[in-house]
């Protein structure tokens, strides 16, 4: 057991990756060992595309330009789904009504939780990967690529292969910071100020020209993309 949490403690996500080929076989057993984890009352509320060809790993590439992508071994697409949901519900009489926040939150809570058992699981067998979340900057054109039907919807990638080098653990903040006793504790500034100089002194040589809270601002500092929301509508989920 001690050696499972080593590894987690460990994590460092993998963008660059040798020639080496997952077989498909092991590829298989990480999705395995992902879709054995908990999910909203067994419904699996979502799917895994599993990306092997160069043809469709270009093709997304052609909406979300990171490398990590055409590079992998596998790319596996994590969708919220719906879909399954609505051929129950229709096939039991009932009135499919999907669209809400809860359901985004089951299928995407759901989809979460599998994607980190694959990664640990690779990562045990000497694999690394990265998520890829900015799929969702282009909803409907990855919709598109995947063939992605009514009520699915895509969350997010991984891309899985052999690490071509790995870079030392990210700090994350002091545990102090996220984990409180009994009630929820606000933090002031100067605990934000303080981890900025964690993420600087980390970069070292690799470091970007802004501060990681000034990184949040680009995030939260205005208005959301509409792309993720326009999908969901054009889908039925919103």
């Amino acid at each position: 057991m001690d050696n499972v949490i080593d590894l987690m403690k460990k994590h460092t996500s993998v963008r660059n990756f040798t020639e080496e080929v997952i077989p498909d076989e092991v590829i298989k057993d990480l999705i395995e060992a992902g879709r054995a984890a908990s999910n909203w009352k067994n419904f699996q509320s979502y799917s895994i595309i599993v990306v092997k060809s160069k043809e469709q790993k270009e093709a997304i590439y052609e909406h979300q330009p990171q490398k990590s992508i055409i590079n992998s071994s596998h790319y596996l697409v994590f969708v919220g789904d719906l879909k399954r949901a609505e051929t129950a519900v229709t096939m039991n009489g009932g009135d499919f009504q999907p669209a809400g926040v809860e359901s985004l939150l089951i299928s995407s809570i759901d989809a979460a939780l599998a994607a980190e058992n694959i990664l640990v699981a690779a990562e045990s067998l000497g694999y690394g990967g990265v998520m890829v979340g900015l799929i969702r900057d282009q909803s409907a054109e990855i919709s598109d690529v995947m063939g992605l039907p009514d009520y699915t919807y895509p969350l997010f990638g991984i891309a899985l292969g052999k690490p071509a080098r790995l870079n030392e653990v990210k700090p994350r903040l002091p545990y102090e910071t996220v984990v409180f006793p009994e009630k929820y504790v606000v933090q002031d500034e100067e605990v934000i100020k303080a981890y900025d100089k964690v993420q600087t002194d980390y970069a070292g040589q690799r470091r970007v020209d802004s501060t990681w809270s000034e990184r949040m601002v680009s995030q939260w500092g205005q208005p959301e993309l509409k792309s993720s929301t326009e999908n969901l509508k054009a889908k039925g989920l919103l």
